[in-house]
């Protein structure tokens, strides 16, 4: 078995896309096939270093490799022969319209209550008229000539698909430039490689009729096919930008989410399977199976993203964030400091906000000046221990009977000057006693 991801190098990789690279490789990796990735690169105008080097960096961080890579800039004389091949059998036929003139027949087409199906008015074309039109300067494109009978495939996903041939408009395959289209190139690169499976977004399927009737027109027998519906947002329409631009280069650079975090939504995103939390690519390629995909359209949603990110931070040890933090200018953040924020952290960035709460300069909040003057004069001296908050907290509830949020609350917008954050007995010991000192003083200033 083999598999292949083909990218087209001319944006970065978009969430949609990673998804069906992810479930393509998941496949691969469950069924011990290989995975080929393709830079779906002919379109030489729109296709740029940059994105394909972007496209690779995405693969990579969240956990992909391949066993094979391929260009198809790289191959175009492969496709100049297959193509001579499909001219001379009869399958490819020169077309003269221009985009104005083709544009016209489909108006007229669809004002009649007609289907946008190109007429095939070139194949009736006498040499008069090609010489005409050559001498006026026009290039052909290059039509495949459908055969109208019925294609069927048993869809991975959608189950049994029939297409009528008729129905559908022959494809254009060459440009006047010369240069051939995705279509061809694509089946040409199936078939030379071997791939048996083709895993890609309901969008393409019936691209994938045509593709079929091009596979049988080269002699050679059609992959099976896996069409996966496309995301959505979480209401169900287009998915929103909110969350970056939702390519992978900007939710891992901007949005700075984990790469298992991505991972484990769009693993099951679509399935029958509950989303969870996923730390270890092993234990996602152990509960994949291509039949948990369904027709229905997956819902795309920022916030259980974040949520997902949130509970792997929860769960992340020291040692696997040490060098990140010393890059993020946090050397000096050792592993008690991270047990006791990592519970509060959305994104790994918002350690640095409780950095600053335990050891940078912050504005305490004080609404009851008198309150927090009998918090001081109780405060224990040091050194401090982890039963330090409780003896302090229990001293100064018997002294002002106070209780529960009443209690607690002052004592956290005056020590950290906010009104949440991590467990104020692990805070209170990576604030330390001369800090915690010198903001509760500041109950004089609000006196």
């Amino acid at each position: 078995m083999k598999v292949r991801f083909a990218p087209s190098p001319t944006g970065y990789l978009h969430i949609g896309n990673a998804r069906t690279a992810l479930i393509t490789w998941l496949f691969a990796r469950a069924n011990k096939a290989e995975f080929l990735l393709r830079i779906d690169d002919t379109d030489q105008e729109r296709s740029k270093t940059e994105y394909e080097l972007a496209i690779e960096d995405g693969l990579i961080w969240m956990g992909m490799d391949w066993d094979e890579k391929a260009r198809q800039r790289d191959r175009l004389d492969i496709y100049e022969t297959k193509i001579e091949q499909l001219k001379k059998d009869g399958r490819l036929y020169a077309c003269y319209e221009s985009a104005d003139e083709l544009a016209l027949k489909r108006k007229s087409q669809l004002s009649r209550g007609l289907p946008p199906i190109y007429d095939r008015e070139s194949l009736n074309l006498t040499e008069e008229q090609i010489v005409k039109y050559e001498a006026e300067g026009r290039q052909p494109h290059w039509r495949f000539k459908l055969e109208h009978a019925p294609i069927e495939w048993n869809d991975l996903v959608r189950g049994d698909v029939k297409f009528e041939g008729a129905d559908l408009s022959d494809p254009v395959l060459i440009r006047e430039d010369g240069s051939p289209l995705y279509h061809l190139c694509s089946v040409i690169d199936d078939i030379e490689y071997g791939i048996t499976h083709v895993i890609r977004g309901e969008d393409h399927v019936s691209n994938t009729a045509c593709h079929i009737q091009m596979f049988e027109a080269l002699g050679a027998k059609p992959p099976e096919f896996a069409h996966l519906p496309l995301l959505s947002d979480k209401e169900g329409g287009k998915l929103s930008k909110r969350l970056g631009s939702l390519s992978i280069k900007d939710v891992r650079d901007e949005d700075e989410l984990e790469p298992m975090a991505v991972v484990s939504l769009l693993a099951r995103l679509g399935t029958s399977d509950p989303i969870e939390v996923f730390t270890d690519m092993k234990d996602v390629i152990a509960g994949f199976d291509i039949s948990k995909f369904s027709r229905g359209t997956p819902k795309f949603d920022t916030e259980e993203l974040l949520r997902l990110n949130s509970k792997i931070l929860h769960e992340t040890p020291f040692e696997d964030v040490q060098v990140r933090l010393s890059n993020m200018g946090l050397g000096d953040l050792d592993e008690d400091f991270w047990k006791a924020v990592r519970p509060n952290l959305e994104r790994l960035r918002d350690v640095s906000e409780w950095w600053n709460v335990a050891k940078g300069p912050v504005t305490p909040v004080i609404e009851e000046p008198e309150f927090i003057k009998d918090a001081l004069e109780l405060l224990p001296p040091a050194p401090w221990d982890e039963n330090t908050w409780m003896g302090w907290t229990n001293a100064v509830k018997e002294k002002t009977g106070r209780k529960g949020k009443q209690l607690f609350m002052p004592l956290r917008q005056a020590l950290t000057g906010m009104d949440h954050g991590p467990e104020l007995d692990k805070l209170l010991l990576l604030i330390g006693p001369e800090k915690a000192k010198e903001r509760l003083m500041s109950y004089k200033e609000a006196a």
